[in-house]
């Protein structure tokens, strides 16, 4: 595992956004995991503008988003297909048919979480999968349990996810209460890792999840059974590890 912390946040994001380029350029039909929410519009920003100075093209790239929402309006702003396209496909070359996101307005959402694993297991492996972290240590919507999902599934998002997510909607009670999200074991069968923290309060998190012992209590500390992963930390995200580690 490479722990690298940034002093800014742009440093941080041309970081990120150099290892997908350099991942393109090399491999243009490289399939990539995507992840919404605030952790990783920057990056977004910064391959937007590598796309229009003409470092990369998207056009034979496959991406798989993470997760989606279950019964938020199509037209919701904050519906992860609409973030996407907000904030990176609408400003890059990618092909609509080539961008998958669930539907977590499908009639049978048991039904779609299947049809979501046949076509993560048609394009056989992420080559890069982007991945945020959640307060409560969960990587897309694998939120804290007993034992987790390998699969697409639908999962009831815990309280705290709720509350972190409110400042996206006018309220708590507009946050949509489920969610439809790629399994943990789908997640680190991805050839790489690429995980961005940013922010003090989430700086125990990331510590316990990646210096603590293995648990599904922090769906994030199985990122440490994996062969290669990449930390991107903010000064803030990152202080426990100036503090014990020195990195």
């Amino acid at each position: 595992m490479n722990i690298l912390k940034f002093a800014t946040n742009e440093e941080l994001n041309e970081a990120a956004s150099g290892i997908i380029v350099s991942l393109v350029q090399t491999n243009p039909r490289a399939v990539l995991g995507l992840a919404t929410g605030s952790t990783p519009i920057g990056i977004y920003d910064s391959l937007i503008e590598d796309y229009r100075k003409g470092r990369v093209s998207f056009r034979q790239v496959t991406t798989f988003n993470l997760d989606e929402y279950v019964n938020i309006p199509e037209d919701h702003p904050e519906r992860y297909l609409n973030f996407m396209k907000r904030h990176l496909f609408d400003h890059v070359d990618i092909s609509p048919e080539k961008a998958h996101i669930p539907n977590g307005n499908a009639a049978d959402l048991d039904e779609e979480c299947r049809r979501y694993n046949r076509l993560l297991e048609d394009a056989k492996q992420i080559d890069l999968q982007i991945l945020g972290l959640g307060h409560n240590g969960h990587i897309g919507f694998n939120e804290p349990d007993l034992s987790l999902n390998s699969g697409t599934h639908v999962v009831k998002l815990r309280e705290q996810t709720l509350q972190a997510n409110a400042r996206f909607f006018e309220s708590i009670d507009k946050v949509p209460t489920q969610a439809i999200t790629m399994g943990v074991g789908t997640i680190l069968k991805a050839k790489m890792i690429l995980l961005v923290v940013r922010g003090a309060a989430k700086a125990e998190t990331v510590y316990q999840a990646l210096r603590g012992p293995i648990t599904t209590n922090i769906p994030a500390s199985l990122l440490q059974t994996h062969p290669h992963v990449v930390v991107l930390l903010d000064s803030e995200a990152g202080r426990l590890f100036d503090e014990y580690d020195n990195v």
